[in-house]
């Protein structure tokens, strides 16, 4: 009986040690178990939203008017202008790349978001000099003369954007995903904190967009470029400050070595052993014996009937039975190995969905900062900064995330039965659909448009048609309420279906499939530009658009993301989800 009690008091002190400790396997900064009461949840993920905050406003202080800036201080072409910024753009969303393998790698999401901040404010900094000092921008334009930047100009700029791009690479990777680690996924009153998180992550991104969208463009446009970069040079500083300050409040997963390199290892062990037949009983393959991953805090995957070529690398051959040895993986790896990179290669067609949607974003900061360009932007005295129209974006976003969160999901919870209300693929399709909508929209703005620069013998004139900007307003409303469904559902997918050993990746080639989208856009302007101006026409995108076709543009653009909505409907009802053991 006293044996009895004494086992019976051991697992009582257990159980009640796992509720104090978080069972994910997170740690704090110095690498010890850490107390649910004293770590993580939303105290932790304040500074982590408010860092959040003050990046976004910092990058979206320099991103939102970047084309105005390159066509009226640097006296670049619209189409050049247009390129040179998505090509921008689309570096900020591939460098994440970077970012994650040091994460998973080497560093930890929290070493990787601090490094990279301080990459991020010296870039900021080298901007804010480039258009503070006269020497390194060129000259005003006098008539009709405008001169070019020099190449020492353009390689400053060029130096402070692209360490911008290199910073935020680091930071996009990691930072949502950094945040959802501080909810404990084996507590089920956090893990339905998490759901909520994604949606209030994207919440302070836009807060920081419309302040950078109204604030900072009207700063830039009407009072100075040297203020209008040293401001969010400053906000990225307080970014950086913001972070380090709530350390010890964060829970840390350690790194799980390279994904990259485990990924691999499956693909050689594969083709080793190409000849050899899987067994038809899934026990048979090699799995390792205790009851968690070899990587702490990451979870066993059961066996699925996809891709069954790949589990060829889990067959134990005779002469690893025969020797005993089963440690190396580059030539026997275990199921949950492979099913990682099942994982990883079911998710492609869902990052694919995104490309053809952020080539559609890129038009928010280009081609719809352009047409507002060519419209009446005064409403009595004030003139409205054709980039501040971007502010009806981040409201859109701002009014309807909490909306959805509070309203929306706990009423679509009690039809549904699932805790988020809808699943993240619906959530997807619907921001998909809306993305059509929206450039709808803005073709039949532009279609009126060029009808008064017709009707008002405006087309060979490079003047502003008398069509307020405001009709503007509800492409880029169309476009925010498309966010809130596309990227909010796909980061909150992508976290939870991506194994946990390779967050920071999965998280990075969602980004990843937004630079893709932003280097699309630059591919169609350019092959666009260069089949419409054959045999000497004006093209559909000309410097004076009274003398083009943008609508053809923007046309083209909805059809091609009509069918990236009928392709994404095919490839969700073929989807498997992971199954976690």
């Amino acid at each position: 009986m006293e044996d009895e009690r004494s086992v019976l008091e051991d697992s009582l002190l257990q159980n009640e040690g796992r509720g104090l400790y978080t069972g994910d396997g997170s740690v704090d900064i110095n690498g010890n178990p850490v107390l649910k009461t004293n770590t993580g949840n939303w105290k932790a993920c304040f500074f982590i939203l408010g860092t959040e905050c003050c990046e976004r406003l910092a990058f979206f202080g320099i991103s939102t008017n970047l084309v105005t800036y390159l066509t009226n201080k640097l006296h670049e072409g619209n189409v050049s202008a247009a390129r040179n910024v998505t090509i921008w753009q689309g570096t900020c969303y591939l460098t994440p790349l970077i970012g994650a393998t040091l994460a998973d790698t080497y560093l930890g999401r929290y070493w990787t978001i601090a490094a990279f901040s301080m990459i991020y404010f010296i870039g900021m900094c080298a901007l804010t000099l480039s258009a503070s000092i006269p020497a390194l921008r060129p000259a005003e334009c006098v008539g009709s003369a405008c001169p070019s930047a020099s190449i020492a100009q353009y390689t400053v700029l060029l130096f402070g954007l692209y360490l911008v791009a290199l910073g935020t690479g680091g930071i996009k990777s990691c930072v949502s995903s950094f945040g959802a680690d501080q909810f404990d996924h084996t507590d089920s009153k956090e893990r339905l904190k998490k759901g909520s998180f994604f949606n209030w992550f994207y919440f302070s991104i836009y807060i920081g967009i419309l302040i950078s969208s109204t604030f900072l463009v009207w700063i830039q446009d009407n009072v100075g470029w040297d203020l209008g970069f040293a401001i969010p040079a400053l906000f990225m500083g307080i970014a950086l400050a913001g972070f380090l300050t709530g350390t010890h409040l964060y829970r840390f997963q350690k790194p799980g070595g390279s994904p990259v390199t485990r990924m691999c290892q499956v693909l050689v062990a594969s083709c080793r052993k190409w000849n050899l037949e899987v067994p038809k009983d899934s026990f048979l393959l090699h799995e390792t014996q205790d009851r968690s991953y070899a990587i702490e805090g990451s979870s066993k995957f059961e066996h699925t009937d996809t891709l069954k070529c790949l589990d060829k690398a889990a067959v134990i051959s005779d002469a690893e039975i025969n020797s005993g040895d089963f440690s190396n993986p580059w030539r026997l790896c275990t199921v949950t190995q492979v099913e990682e990179f099942k994982t990883m290669i079911r998710l492609f067609p869902i990052w694919a969905a995104g490309i053809a949607f952020s080539a559609v974003y890129a038009q928010v900061s280009t081609m719809f900062v352009e047409q507002g360009m060519m419209m009446d932007k005064t409403i009595g005295s004030f003139t409205i900064p054709p980039a501040s129209l971007n502010t009806f974006d981040g409201i859109s976003v701002l009014l309807l995330l909490p909306i959805y969160d509070r309203v929306i999901v706990p009423i679509a919870r009690k039809f549904t039965g699932r805790e988020k209300g809808f699943s993240e693929l619906h959530r997807m399709g619907i921001g998909l659909f809306i993305s059509v909508l929206c450039m709808s929209a803005a073709a039949v703005v532009e279609i009126r448009r060029l009808q008064l620069a017709k009707d008002l013998h405006l087309v060979d004139t490079k003047i502003a048609v008398p069509l307020s900007i405001l009709w503007q307003i509800p492409q880029y409303i169309l476009m925010g309420t498309a966010e809130i469904f596309t990227y909010v559902g796909q980061v909150d997918f992508v976290y939870e279906q991506s194994p946990d050993a390779m967050r920071s990746l999965s998280c990075a080639l969602s980004l990843f499939t937004v630079s893709l989208g932003y280097y699309f856009s630059s591919f169609l302007l350019t092959i666009v530009t260069y089949f419409t101006t054959k045999n000497g026409k004006g093209g559909w995108i000309p410097d004076n658009l009274n003398e083009g076709h943008l609508d053809y543009f923007f046309w083209l653009l909805a059809a091609l993301s009509s069918l990236n909505l009928l392709l994404y409907i095919v490839c969700v009802k073929k989807f498997k989800h992971k199954k976690v053991s």
